[in-house]
């Protein structure tokens, strides 16, 4: 692989044409595709990721995420790797991205960093909801559409595809339609304002450079409310005291955040049931019951 690979980098029609690669190493970290390192021959590093030919619209609509964020981001606190390239190659796909020097544990830069990529997005944003183009959580399909409010968009463009996905696992289908409508009404109560998220954000996705300064990578990104990422820093860990200070002291989340934590991880659950069977889906199913009940 790392002969193929090599070779089809620097062919004629290959994203790196023209340049003599020194080395190139597998890298972990990689759940879906593999992660490499290539060092090329005056010293510059980069990130590759490649998988099989059906790769290429994932690391297509990744690359998307990428360059809105890094839109946003301010570089002197959150580091979002511009993609280089993405390119179809003889024996499969790479996206090949900047070389981040991981090793960082101060999260302050992140939590900053986030809350300013928030809150500029959302003063740039779009004004609904949604996403231009079909996309993926992880390896899962993560719809495209708009919708003007909030709830309409989480309950008909997150929730429902994924709940559709699992529906022959899941019981009591009157039930969760009834909670589905209480959700909507809800958080088009919340009315938050679109703001740009990364989608994915777990402690995988995410940490911070050597200089300390954080990093966001692996996006699901679309216009949302703020809060989802957040939400989801929760589900696993991996994020400290010092993340969750920095950035609610640069932008606060409203006093009913809280309320919002488990509908919105809701979503993760679902797509991790579908993708990995398994505790995912009576956590779920839990996670419905709970909803419900709060409901009633």
């Amino acid at each position: 692989m790392h002969s193929g690979l090599r070779n089809d980098l620097v062919a004629c029609d290959g994203p790196l044409a023209g340049q003599t690669l020194r080395a190139v190493q597998p890298v972990g970290g990689g759940c879906i595709h593999q992660a490499w390192s290539l060092t090329l021959d005056d010293g510059q590093r980069l990130f590759a990721k490649t998988g099989g030919s059906d790769a290429m619209a994932l690391f297509t609509v990744e690359a998307e995420g990428l360059l809105a964020l890094h839109g946003h981001a301010e570089p002197e606190l959150l580091v979002v790797p511009r993609p280089l390239a993405t390119a179809q190659l003889a024996h499969g796909a790479v996206l090949l991205l900047p070389w981040l020097d991981l090793g960082g544990r101060d999260q302050h830069a992140l939590g900053r960093g986030l809350a300013r990529l928030h809150r500029a997005s959302a003063d740039a944003s779009p004004g609904r909801f949604g996403w231009h183009r079909d996309g993926f959580i992880g390896a899962g399909p993560q719809p495209g559409g708009w919708r003007e409010r909030w709830g309409d968009c989480f309950v008909e463009l997150r929730l429902l595809p994924q709940l559709h996905l699992l529906g022959r696992l899941i019981d009591e289908w009157e039930s969760i339609l009834v909670l589905l409508e209480h959700l909507k009404d809800d958080l088009n109560r919340h009315d938050p304002a679109p703001s740009l998220v990364h989608g994915d954000l777990w402690a995988g996705n995410a940490g911070s450079l050597a200089d300390q300064r954080g990093c966001l990578f692996d996006p699901a990104s679309w216009w949302a409310d703020r809060e989802v990422d957040l939400a989801m820093t929760r589900m696993f860990g991996g994020f400290g005291a010092d993340f969750y200070t920095s950035y609610m002291a640069e932008y606060p989340l409203s006093d009913s955040s809280e309320e919002r934590v488990e509908i919105y991880n809701l979503y993760h659950l679902l797509n991790h049931a579908n993708l990995f069977g398994g505790g995912y889906i009576e956590q779920s199913c839990a996670s419905l019951k709970r909803l419900a009940r709060h409901m009633t």
